[in-house]
Protein backbone atom coordinates (compact mmCIF):
# COMPACT_ATOMS: atom_id res chain seq x y z
CA UNK A 1 0.00 0.00 0.00
CA UNK A 2 0.67 3.27 0.09
CA UNK A 3 1.60 5.32 2.39
CA UNK A 4 -0.01 8.64 2.72
CA UNK A 5 1.09 11.48 3.10
CA UNK A 6 3.98 10.04 0.49
CA UNK A 7 7.40 9.62 1.81
CA UNK A 8 8.69 12.58 -0.30
CA UNK A 9 6.20 15.26 1.46
CA UNK A 10 8.42 14.81 4.60
CA UNK A 11 10.06 17.71 3.61
CA UNK A 12 7.14 19.64 2.54
CA UNK A 13 5.86 22.85 5.18
CA UNK A 14 2.57 24.37 5.39
CA UNK A 15 3.73 28.10 4.49
CA UNK A 16 4.15 30.29 7.12
CA UNK A 17 5.59 33.69 6.77
CA UNK A 18 5.40 34.21 9.98
CA UNK A 19 3.26 37.73 10.20
CA UNK A 20 1.13 39.36 13.08
CA UNK A 21 -1.12 41.97 12.55
CA UNK A 22 0.33 45.35 12.85
CA UNK A 23 -0.05 49.12 12.66
CA UNK A 24 1.89 49.57 9.43
CA UNK A 25 2.15 46.58 7.16
CA UNK A 26 4.40 46.70 4.50
CA UNK A 27 5.55 42.66 4.08
CA UNK A 28 3.64 41.37 1.38
CA UNK A 29 3.62 43.39 -2.02
CA UNK A 30 -0.22 44.44 -1.96
CA UNK A 31 -1.47 47.50 -3.43
CA UNK A 32 -1.37 50.01 -0.80
CA UNK A 33 -3.92 52.15 -2.26
CA UNK A 34 -6.72 49.70 -2.25
CA UNK A 35 -8.49 47.75 -4.53
CA UNK A 36 -9.53 48.86 -8.55
CA UNK A 37 -12.71 50.48 -8.26
CA UNK A 38 -14.51 49.20 -11.41
CA UNK A 39 -13.82 45.76 -9.88
CA UNK A 40 -15.20 46.79 -6.18
CA UNK A 41 -18.57 48.37 -7.68
CA UNK A 42 -19.27 44.52 -9.57
CA UNK A 43 -18.16 43.22 -6.58
CA UNK A 44 -21.21 45.83 -4.41
CA UNK A 45 -23.69 44.24 -7.40
CA UNK A 46 -23.08 40.70 -6.69
CA UNK A 47 -26.36 39.06 -6.81
CA UNK A 48 -28.18 36.02 -6.25
CA UNK A 49 -26.97 33.89 -8.92
CA UNK A 50 -23.31 35.32 -8.57
CA UNK A 51 -22.86 32.95 -5.35
CA UNK A 52 -25.50 30.46 -5.72
CA UNK A 53 -24.57 29.14 -8.96
CA UNK A 54 -21.00 27.69 -10.36
CA UNK A 55 -19.01 30.37 -12.21
CA UNK A 56 -17.88 29.54 -15.79
CA UNK A 57 -15.85 26.50 -16.36
CA UNK A 58 -12.44 28.73 -17.27
CA UNK A 59 -13.15 32.16 -16.17
CA UNK A 60 -14.47 32.81 -20.35
CA UNK A 61 -15.15 36.56 -19.25
CA UNK A 62 -11.18 36.81 -17.95
CA UNK A 63 -9.43 35.16 -20.28
CA UNK A 64 -11.45 37.54 -22.73
CA UNK A 65 -10.37 40.81 -20.78
CA UNK A 66 -6.79 39.67 -21.08
CA UNK A 67 -6.84 38.93 -24.75
CA UNK A 68 -8.32 42.02 -25.48
CA UNK A 69 -5.50 43.83 -23.35
CA UNK A 70 -2.44 41.89 -24.46
CA UNK A 71 -4.12 41.46 -28.34
CA UNK A 72 -3.49 37.96 -27.81
CA UNK A 73 -5.82 34.62 -28.76
CA UNK A 74 -8.23 33.72 -26.00
CA UNK A 75 -7.11 30.45 -26.31
CA UNK A 76 -4.07 31.35 -25.36
CA UNK A 77 -5.21 32.21 -21.93
CA UNK A 78 -5.37 30.20 -19.04
CA UNK A 79 -6.85 31.50 -15.39
CA UNK A 80 -6.39 30.47 -11.52
CA UNK A 81 -7.09 31.10 -8.08
CA UNK A 82 -3.75 33.60 -8.67
CA UNK A 83 -0.79 33.10 -10.35
CA UNK A 84 0.57 30.89 -7.98
CA UNK A 85 -2.18 28.18 -8.81
CA UNK A 86 -1.73 28.55 -12.35
CA UNK A 87 2.13 27.42 -11.06
CA UNK A 88 0.86 24.73 -9.50
CA UNK A 89 -1.11 23.46 -12.35
CA UNK A 90 2.20 24.15 -14.71
CA UNK A 91 3.89 22.44 -11.95
CA UNK A 92 1.58 19.65 -12.32
CA UNK A 93 1.38 19.30 -15.94
CA UNK A 94 5.23 18.97 -15.97
CA UNK A 95 5.63 15.99 -13.10
CA UNK A 96 7.24 12.60 -14.34
CA UNK A 97 8.92 10.24 -12.45
CA UNK A 98 12.56 12.55 -11.79
CA UNK A 99 11.42 15.44 -12.78
CA UNK A 100 13.58 18.30 -12.35
CA UNK A 101 12.97 22.27 -11.84
CA UNK A 102 15.73 24.32 -12.37
CA UNK A 103 15.09 28.50 -11.11
CA UNK A 104 17.30 31.81 -10.60
CA UNK A 105 17.36 32.24 -6.57
CA UNK A 106 16.47 34.05 -4.50
CA UNK A 107 13.12 33.96 -5.87
CA UNK A 108 9.27 33.95 -5.57
CA UNK A 109 9.16 31.26 -1.96
CA UNK A 110 6.38 28.66 -3.37
CA UNK A 111 8.75 27.39 -6.22
CA UNK A 112 10.45 24.75 -4.41
CA UNK A 113 7.56 23.94 -1.78
CA UNK A 114 5.53 23.73 -5.73
CA UNK A 115 7.86 21.51 -6.63
CA UNK A 116 7.68 18.79 -3.98
CA UNK A 117 4.28 18.78 -3.34
CA UNK A 118 4.34 17.69 -7.23
CA UNK A 119 6.73 15.05 -6.86
CA UNK A 120 9.77 17.07 -8.79
CA UNK A 121 13.13 17.95 -7.97
CA UNK A 122 14.10 21.60 -7.49
CA UNK A 123 17.51 22.56 -8.38
CA UNK A 124 18.79 26.25 -7.24
CA UNK A 125 20.89 28.56 -9.48
CA UNK A 126 22.29 32.02 -7.58
CA UNK A 127 21.07 34.15 -9.71
CA UNK A 128 24.69 36.09 -10.53
CA UNK A 129 25.35 32.77 -12.04
CA UNK A 130 22.40 32.54 -14.03
CA UNK A 131 22.05 36.02 -15.13
CA UNK A 132 26.08 35.43 -16.13
CA UNK A 133 24.66 32.22 -18.21
CA UNK A 134 21.55 31.60 -18.77
CA UNK A 135 22.78 27.92 -19.85
CA UNK A 136 23.40 27.22 -16.41
CA UNK A 137 19.59 26.85 -15.33
CA UNK A 138 19.51 23.67 -17.80
CA UNK A 139 22.08 21.89 -15.87
CA UNK A 140 21.25 18.61 -15.46
CA UNK A 141 18.00 18.75 -18.00
CA UNK A 142 15.75 20.21 -16.23
CA UNK A 143 11.98 19.39 -17.23
CA UNK A 144 10.94 23.17 -16.28
CA UNK A 145 12.78 26.56 -15.66
CA UNK A 146 11.40 29.35 -13.80
CA UNK A 147 12.22 33.05 -13.92
CA UNK A 148 10.59 35.86 -11.98
CA UNK A 149 10.73 39.15 -13.58
CA UNK A 150 10.63 41.59 -11.97
CA UNK A 151 12.55 39.15 -9.47
CA UNK A 152 10.94 38.66 -5.90
CA UNK A 153 12.46 39.52 -3.47
CA UNK A 154 15.45 41.82 -5.34
CA UNK A 155 13.38 43.46 -7.65
CA UNK A 156 15.95 42.89 -10.06
CA UNK A 157 15.38 42.35 -13.75
CA UNK A 158 16.70 40.95 -16.49
CA UNK A 159 17.14 42.46 -19.64
CA UNK A 160 14.84 41.63 -22.55
CA UNK A 161 18.22 40.21 -24.39
CA UNK A 162 18.83 37.90 -21.32
CA UNK A 163 15.48 36.53 -21.69
CA UNK A 164 15.54 35.88 -25.19
CA UNK A 165 19.22 34.03 -24.55
CA UNK A 166 17.38 31.75 -22.39
CA UNK A 167 14.64 30.93 -24.96
CA UNK A 168 17.16 30.24 -27.61
CA UNK A 169 19.33 28.19 -25.29
CA UNK A 170 16.84 25.57 -24.61
CA UNK A 171 16.10 24.70 -27.93
CA UNK A 172 12.42 23.15 -29.34
CA UNK A 173 12.85 20.15 -27.76
CA UNK A 174 13.98 22.03 -24.41
CA UNK A 175 11.75 22.26 -21.09
CA UNK A 176 9.42 24.49 -20.39
CA UNK A 177 10.01 27.81 -19.24
CA UNK A 178 7.68 30.00 -16.90
CA UNK A 179 8.14 33.72 -16.56
CA UNK A 180 6.38 35.24 -13.02
CA UNK A 181 5.46 38.42 -14.34
CA UNK A 182 3.25 39.20 -11.04
CA UNK A 183 5.21 42.83 -10.25
CA UNK A 184 5.63 43.77 -14.44
CA UNK A 185 3.00 46.27 -14.43
CA UNK A 186 5.67 48.05 -12.23
CA UNK A 187 8.62 47.62 -14.66
CA UNK A 188 6.63 48.76 -18.04
CA UNK A 189 7.84 46.15 -19.60
CA UNK A 190 5.95 42.62 -20.69
CA UNK A 191 6.67 39.47 -22.38
CA UNK A 192 2.92 38.34 -22.56
CA UNK A 193 1.91 39.56 -25.96
CA UNK A 194 4.98 37.57 -27.76
CA UNK A 195 4.23 33.99 -25.34
CA UNK A 196 1.90 32.66 -27.84
CA UNK A 197 4.21 32.50 -30.81
CA UNK A 198 7.21 31.09 -28.36
CA UNK A 199 6.58 26.89 -28.26
CA UNK A 200 7.26 26.10 -24.57
CA UNK A 201 6.63 29.75 -23.01
CA UNK A 202 4.53 30.61 -20.16
CA UNK A 203 4.07 33.87 -18.97
CA UNK A 204 1.67 34.27 -15.59
CA UNK A 205 0.39 37.00 -13.83
CA UNK A 206 -1.43 38.21 -10.96
CA UNK A 207 -4.53 40.69 -9.63
CA UNK A 208 -3.09 40.63 -6.44
CA UNK A 209 -0.47 43.53 -6.86
CA UNK A 210 -1.40 46.66 -9.24
CA UNK A 211 -4.97 45.94 -9.65
CA UNK A 212 -5.91 45.56 -5.51
CA UNK A 213 -7.59 41.95 -5.42
CA UNK A 214 -5.38 39.62 -3.83
CA UNK A 215 -8.37 39.06 -1.47
CA UNK A 216 -10.05 37.53 -4.48
CA UNK A 217 -7.03 35.26 -5.29
CA UNK A 218 -6.99 35.44 -9.28
CA UNK A 219 -4.39 35.39 -11.80
CA UNK A 220 -3.71 34.24 -15.54
CA UNK A 221 -1.07 33.21 -18.13
CA UNK A 222 -0.59 33.49 -21.42
CA UNK A 223 1.57 31.11 -23.64
CA UNK A 224 0.58 29.12 -26.92
CA UNK A 225 -2.68 27.56 -27.11
CA UNK A 226 -0.98 23.72 -26.84
CA UNK A 227 0.58 25.03 -23.60
CA UNK A 228 -2.32 26.31 -21.91
CA UNK A 229 -4.67 23.51 -22.90
CA UNK A 230 -2.41 21.46 -20.26
CA UNK A 231 -2.86 23.89 -18.15
CA UNK A 232 -5.99 24.09 -17.99
CA UNK A 233 -6.61 20.25 -17.79
CA UNK A 234 -4.27 20.37 -15.06
CA UNK A 235 -6.05 22.92 -13.00
CA UNK A 236 -9.38 21.50 -13.80
CA UNK A 237 -13.07 23.26 -13.94
CA UNK A 238 -14.71 26.02 -11.71
CA UNK A 239 -11.45 27.44 -9.49
CA UNK A 240 -12.06 30.75 -10.14
CA UNK A 241 -14.81 32.59 -8.50
CA UNK A 242 -17.38 33.90 -10.54
CA UNK A 243 -17.09 37.24 -8.74
CA UNK A 244 -13.51 37.21 -9.17
CA UNK A 245 -13.44 36.31 -12.60
CA UNK A 246 -15.48 39.40 -13.24
CA UNK A 247 -14.19 41.89 -11.01
CA UNK A 248 -10.69 40.89 -12.61
CA UNK A 249 -11.72 41.09 -16.02
CA UNK A 250 -12.84 44.87 -15.96
CA UNK A 251 -9.36 45.73 -13.53
CA UNK A 252 -7.41 44.62 -16.40
CA UNK A 253 -9.27 46.68 -18.89
CA UNK A 254 -8.53 49.37 -16.60
CA UNK A 255 -10.43 51.59 -18.83
CA UNK A 256 -10.86 54.58 -16.28
CA UNK A 257 -6.87 54.25 -16.04
CA UNK A 258 -6.98 53.94 -11.95
CA UNK A 259 -3.93 51.12 -12.06
CA UNK A 260 -1.97 52.67 -14.52
CA UNK A 261 -1.93 56.13 -11.97
CA UNK A 262 -1.02 53.88 -9.50
CA UNK A 263 1.75 52.40 -11.17
CA UNK A 264 2.86 55.74 -11.88
CA UNK A 265 2.26 57.00 -8.11
CA UNK A 266 4.33 54.31 -7.24
CA UNK A 267 7.36 54.73 -9.39
CA UNK A 268 7.67 58.25 -7.91
CA UNK A 269 7.55 57.42 -4.67
CA UNK A 270 10.12 53.94 -4.93
CA UNK A 271 12.27 56.67 -6.41
CA UNK A 272 12.26 58.56 -3.55
CA UNK A 273 12.02 56.04 -0.81
CA UNK A 274 15.36 54.89 -2.66
CA UNK A 275 16.48 58.44 -2.21
CA UNK A 276 15.55 58.74 1.40
CA UNK A 277 16.91 55.36 2.53
CA UNK A 278 20.58 56.63 0.34
CA UNK A 279 20.64 59.87 2.49
CA UNK A 280 20.60 57.90 5.42
CA UNK A 281 23.52 54.99 4.36
CA UNK A 282 21.09 52.46 3.67
CA UNK A 283 20.96 52.23 -0.14
CA UNK A 284 18.39 49.43 -1.13
CA UNK A 285 19.07 47.40 -4.60
CA UNK A 286 17.80 48.36 -7.44
CA UNK A 287 14.28 47.73 -8.06
CA UNK A 288 11.61 47.35 -11.02
CA UNK A 289 8.85 46.07 -8.71
CA UNK A 290 6.77 47.75 -6.33
CA UNK A 291 9.37 46.74 -3.36
CA UNK A 292 13.01 47.37 -2.50
CA UNK A 293 15.43 45.10 -0.89
CA UNK A 294 17.62 47.01 1.94
CA UNK A 295 20.38 45.44 3.50
CA UNK A 296 19.59 44.27 6.58
CA UNK A 297 21.61 47.12 8.84
CA UNK A 298 22.34 45.21 11.88
CA UNK A 299 23.30 42.93 9.43
CA UNK A 300 20.63 40.33 10.76
CA UNK A 301 17.46 40.41 9.27
CA UNK A 302 15.28 38.57 11.49
CA UNK A 303 16.15 40.76 14.10
CA UNK A 304 16.01 43.98 12.20
CA UNK A 305 12.29 43.12 11.70
CA UNK A 306 11.70 42.48 15.13
CA UNK A 307 12.80 45.58 15.80
CA UNK A 308 10.66 47.32 13.60
CA UNK A 309 7.85 45.18 14.60
CA UNK A 310 8.25 46.38 18.47
CA UNK A 311 7.40 49.90 16.89
CA UNK A 312 4.37 48.68 14.84
CA UNK A 313 5.84 47.84 11.47
CA UNK A 314 5.70 44.89 9.28
CA UNK A 315 8.67 43.95 6.91
CA UNK A 316 9.85 40.74 5.47
CA UNK A 317 13.05 39.00 6.02
CA UNK A 318 15.33 37.58 3.60
CA UNK A 319 18.56 35.50 4.28
CA UNK A 320 21.33 35.28 2.49
CA UNK A 321 20.76 36.75 -0.65
CA UNK A 322 23.97 36.67 -2.90
CA UNK A 323 26.06 39.37 -3.02
CA UNK A 324 23.91 41.42 -0.27
CA UNK A 325 23.63 39.01 2.78
CA UNK A 326 20.63 39.34 4.89
CA UNK A 327 17.80 42.13 3.67
CA UNK A 328 14.55 43.08 4.02
CA UNK A 329 11.66 43.58 1.90
CA UNK A 330 9.42 46.55 1.68
CA UNK A 331 6.57 47.40 0.01
CA UNK A 332 5.94 51.31 -1.68
CA UNK A 333 2.58 52.75 -1.15
CA UNK A 334 1.15 55.75 -0.58
CA UNK A 335 4.10 58.23 0.71
CA UNK A 336 2.20 59.04 4.63
CA UNK A 337 3.14 55.62 4.83
CA UNK A 338 6.54 55.43 3.50
CA UNK A 339 7.29 58.52 5.62
CA UNK A 340 5.91 56.11 8.73
CA UNK A 341 8.53 53.74 7.71
CA UNK A 342 11.42 56.13 7.57
CA UNK A 343 10.19 57.39 11.44
CA UNK A 344 10.33 54.38 12.69
CA UNK A 345 13.83 53.14 10.96
CA UNK A 346 15.12 56.38 12.28
CA UNK A 347 13.95 55.44 15.78
CA UNK A 348 14.98 51.94 15.95
CA UNK A 349 18.27 52.52 13.96
CA UNK A 350 19.53 55.52 15.20
CA UNK A 351 18.80 53.99 18.93
CA UNK A 352 21.05 50.54 17.80
CA UNK A 353 23.71 52.85 16.64
CA UNK A 354 23.63 54.74 19.77
CA UNK A 355 23.39 52.17 21.95
CA UNK A 356 26.18 49.88 19.67
CA UNK A 357 28.71 53.04 19.91
CA UNK A 358 27.95 52.97 23.75
CA UNK A 359 29.01 49.15 24.07
CA UNK A 360 31.71 49.45 22.26
CA UNK A 361 33.01 52.79 24.42
CA UNK A 362 32.14 50.71 27.67
CA UNK A 363 34.43 48.43 26.22
CA UNK A 364 37.14 50.47 24.97
CA UNK A 365 36.71 52.16 28.68
CA UNK A 366 37.39 48.52 30.65
CA UNK A 367 40.38 47.30 28.66
CA UNK A 368 41.97 50.93 29.42
CA UNK A 369 41.27 50.32 33.01
CA UNK A 370 42.40 46.97 32.83
CA UNK A 371 45.88 47.93 31.62
CA UNK A 372 46.04 50.18 34.55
Amino acid sequence: MTPFPRPDYAGVRRYDPGRAPVRLDLSDNTNLWGTHPAALERIRRATTDDLARYPELYADRLREAVAERFDVPPECVTTGAGSDDVLDSVFRASFAPGARVSYAAPTFSMVEPFAHMNGMEAHAVAWPEAEADPSALFEGDPDLVYVCRPNNPTGGFPARAWIDGLLSERGEDGPLVVVDEAYADFAGETLLPDAPSIPKLLVTRTASKAYGLAGLRCGYAVASAEVALEADKSRGPYKVSGLAAEAAALAVRDEDGWMAGVVEETLRNRARFTDELTTRGHPPLPSRANFVLLPAPSGAARQDTLALREVGVGVRPFSGVPGMGDGLRITVGPWPLMEGFLSAFDEVFATAAHETAAREAARGKASRETAR
